[in-house]
């Protein structure tokens, strides 16, 4: 077979369809799959990391990123060359029995997720103007959701990625406080190892927070999404013309939203290590917890950007868990599904969106441990995203859902390299219960 990167038609450049469209254009669902990943429970995650081992795990971060990076660009493939998301390819090639146990488990995560993210929010206002947690649970999970349901796609995408540029507060609470840059740069590029269960399991947290199943959902189905209807824009199997040109665009949006993920990522670590690590502060639980730590230690501009990163990420992230939720369940189900839909047209898919945000509201009234929350949330996703992963790859090599537009053997390889690593980091998690 051969490979698309190399043998696939131009579009052509007398059409004004075909005109490339502006780089910045190109950012999209890989930019919002990427930023949703550090979301409050990734953000206390990191946090812990940087609070418990200094700077000794930044190269975690470095290490993940071209994993990471392979994972979603296979996933956006293909969801952009099949026309379904993973959930649909799963319902029409493999068992339902394996359909269902992955998309229930999905769900279960996604929404253990959203509570916490719920939570941290929540906790944020309130480090910032005072008032009740729960109040602003509330608000935040009903302005979610209903945004999610109710604001035309069209308006509310651009309305996601203006929100990533919320991230940027945790790389300018990094230049808010005193680093070591010549220590630091020597932790990012040489690995370090320690002894002891606590280094060990905070390496497995680092890779099951960056690779997390719910983003694999959304970039697939977003793929989806920015074509489903649109004839100039069908599924790359039955078109395979316009692959050289999205192939381009799907790995540029990848890499720049995992890369974006990933130095927000390595900012909050390096900030609660200089911070909080430098200052003998290491049991940091929540996310909220993180930001007041740093009040007394950095001063009150870096815990208010701290705590508005929170609330500003869990805006993005919210909404992402809901949706991938919906999407999953709505393919599972053979349901009218997408957010480009109007709520009449997709009752059952928006009734996934609200009931998994209402459930993520109410966990807050049950007194649920949110660190406990938080570590099942992370089992389940290191169970869910392995059999994704090694479904995925094999995904990519029928030609009933691929056609002649399999992976370029450097992405397939780390591809499988990923999914071995996951797997690695599931089994040392069991290894660590």
């Amino acid at each position: 077979m051969t490979n698309p990167d190399e043998t696939v038609e131009l579009p052509n450049a007398d059409d004004p369809d075909d005109e490339a469209p502006p780089r910045l254009a190109f950012l999209g669902p890989g930019l919002t799959a990427g930023a949703s990943d550090d979301d409050p429970s990734g953000i206390a995650t990191y946090s812990q990391v940087g609070a418990q081992f200094g700077y000794g795990l930044a190269w975690t971060l470095v290490l993940s990123l071209p994993l990471m990076a392979a994972i979603q660009e296979i996933s956006a493939r293909i969801g952009r060359v099949s026309g379904h998301g993973i959930a649909g390819n799963l319902a029409r090639h493999y068992p339902r029995s394996v359909l269902y146990v992955i998309v229930g488990l999905l769900c279960v995560a996604n929404t253990i997720n959203i509570g916490a993210d719920l939570g941290a929010m929540g906790a944020a206002l309130q480090l910032l103007i005072g008032g009740p947690a729960l109040v602003y649970v509330v608000l935040f999970g009903v302005v979610s959701a209903f945004a999610e349901i109710f604001i035309q796609y069209a308006r509310y995408e651009p309305v996601l990625k203006w929100l990533t540029l919320t991230l940027f507060a945790y790389v300018a609470t990094l230049f808010a406080v005193e680093v070591p840059w010549r220590e630091m740069f020597g932790y990012i590029f040489v690995p370090t190892f320690a002894h002891g269960a606590a280094y060990f399991t905070s390496i497995v947290a680092v890779f099951g927070t960056t690779i997390s199943p719910y983003v694999f959902f959304w970039q697939a189905e977003e793929e989806v999404e920015s074509t489903d209807g649109d004839p100039r824009r069908p599924p790359l199997v039955t078109d395979p013309k316009w692959a050289v040109r999205e192939f381009s665009r799907i790995r540029i949006d990848t890499v720049v939203g995992m890369v974006f993920s990933n130095v927000v990522a390595l900012a909050i670590v390096m900030t609660t290590a200089a911070t909080l690590n430098a200052h003998g502060v290491t049991n940091i639980e929540t996310s909220a917890q993180a930001a007041e730590a740093l009040r007394p230690i950095a001063g009150p501009f870096a815990f208010a950007l701290f705590a508005m990163g929170i609330i500003g990420t869990g805006l993005l992230a919210v909404p992402v868990l809901a949706g991938s939720a919906a999407y999953a369940v709505g393919e599972a189900m053979g349901w009218p599904s997408g957010l480009a839909r109007k709520p009449g047209e997709a009752k059952a898919f928006y009734g996934v969106v609200a009931f998994s945000t209402l459930i993520g509201i109410a966990m807050n009234f049950l007194e649920i441990n949110p660190i406990q929350a938080l570590f099942w949330s992370a089992v389940i996703n290191g169970f869910v995203a392995v059999p994704v992963m090694f479904l995925m790859m094999l995904m990519t090599k029928r030609p009933e859902i691929m056609g002649d537009l399999m992976l370029p053997s450097g992405l397939r390889i780390l591809g499988w390299l990923s999914t071995l690593v996951m797997l690695a980091t599931v089994f040392g998690l069991i290894v660590t219960l």
